[in-house]
């Protein structure tokens, strides 16, 4: 968690919400990272989850990311939680609860939906004032 909230803090520099985010491997190596770059790509689909998610494929060679954990600042939304259940992450690992857009738990629950084909294990809360501090201070500055 600590790596990824590096991470969030260099989306910082780019007036991106400092999100950050690691693919941890079965043997604990780290696979893939990412951090917000909506503002800095003009993508909408730039969230460090998703970049994360890539670059642990392209890493492997393939999409299915099978043991692998998730570990992000921030509780997905539900474009990154469905794709961290598409890609076949074992775990996620997030910090900060996301009660506007959330999708691992509080707002909606789409990564334990019984109703998909896979379902990771949620850890939540992971060095969470830490995370929260940090997007309540960018949000500060930004409104």
């Amino acid at each position: 968690m600590r790596r990824a909230l590096g991470l969030a803090r260099i989306a910082l520099g780019s007036s991106d919400v400092p999100v950050g985010a690691v693919v941890v491997g079965p043997d604990g190596s780290v696979l893939g990272e990412g951090r917000n770059e909506r503002e800095l790509s003009g993508d909408p689909t730039g969230h460090a989850e998703i970049l994360a998610l890539r670059s642990a494929a392209a890493a492997l060679g393939e999409w299915r990311l099978e043991g692998c954990t998730l570990v992000v600042t921030l509780e997905p939304c539900t474009m990154c939680a469905g794709a961290l259940v598409l890609a076949r992450i074992a775990r996620v690992v997030f910090g900060a609860w996301d009660p506007k857009a959330g999708a691992a738990g509080s707002l909606w629950d789409v990564v334990r939906d019984r109703r998909l084909n896979h379902r990771p294990e949620v850890v939540p809360g992971v060095l969470a004032d830490e995370s929260a501090d940090l997007l309540r201070d960018f949000f500060a500055e930004h409104r």
